[in-house]
């Protein structure tokens, strides 16, 4: 069964960050065969942390695997999370149907 794999990247300006997004693209590129990544119209999250409402803007970067190694995932959020300076980064997995 296939997955498709969603990862919610912040956006956060400078040089640093467009390099860490060129690495995520040419990991997962190379591990995976393929990525897409919505850039041109960044999401808006929104959480409450302690009574503040935070917010980030976010890209989404979308993976299709036949099968999902959950160890390897959360590895590479952790390394993600260490990257982008975050407290946490969203990986979620939906299970796809090829039409």
């Amino acid at each position: 069964m296939p997955y498709l794999v969603e990862i919610l990247l912040p956006i956060i300006r400078g040089r640093r960050s467009r390099t860490n997004l060129d690495s995520v693209r040419k990991e997962l590129t190379e591990r995976f065969g393929g990525i897409t990544l919505h850039i041109n119209a960044p999401a808006e999250g929104l959480w409450e942390d302690g009574g503040d409402v935070e917010e980030d803007r976010i890209i989404v970067v979308e993976v299709m695997v036949d099968d999902l190694d959950r160890p390897w995932w959360s590895s590479y959020r952790a390394d993600l999370e260490a990257r982008f300076r975050q407290e946490e980064i969203v990986l979620r997995a939906v299970v796809i149907e090829r039409l």
